[in-house]
């Protein structure tokens, strides 16, 4: 399936999860990111956080969470990991998968789907400051800021 192809339809998305499993093929686990987004002179600037474990750049990202849509849970964690309050915009403006590094050294593909948030307030108290640096900067600039290449294009493909 292409970028561009229409989603399958539930039948067929059901059968293909059904084949999947027989064969032991189990879906990516899926996270929530956040975009974090203000208007700089020169575009879009972007908000990049310090990861906790090795320090390089990233987005806030975390685990779905009950009784919040996908699109919730990456609010809670911008607020959580980068002290983000914001506007939400609710529709997915990209995905990109990683390996995450699991407890024990297990490695493991994850796909994060990711949302906007139109920053109005950035915290000085947050649940996770002084954990984690931020810094903004313009989209371009922050693609070769972060590792991962999903997310690379996703940055750099953002509009001016």
């Amino acid at each position: 399936m292409t970028r561009h192809d229409p989603p399958p339809a539930p039948a067929t998305r059901r059968w293909r999860q059904i084949i999947a499993g027989l064969l032991g093929i189990r879906p990516r686990p899926l996270q929530a990111g956040a975009l974090c987004l203000r208007r700089g002179v020169a575009g879009p600037e972007v908000l990049l956080i310090s990861s906790l474990d090795t320090g390089r750049w990233v987005i806030p990202k975390g685990w779905p969470m009950a009784g919040r849509s996908l699109a919730g849970a990456a609010m809670q964690e911008a607020w959580e990991e980068a002290g983000v309050r914001g506007r939400l915009r609710p529709a997915p403006v990209g995905r990109y998968s990683y390996e995450k590094r699991r407890k024990g050294g297990l490695r493991q593909m994850t796909e994060i789907q990711v949302f906007a948030i139109d920053v109005t307030d950035l915290a000085e108290d947050y649940p996770e400051a002084g954990r984690r640096q931020r810094i903004w900067l313009p989209a371009a600039t922050a693609a070769g800021h972060v590792a991962e290449p999903g997310l690379q294009r996703l940055l750099a493909g953002l509009p001016p």
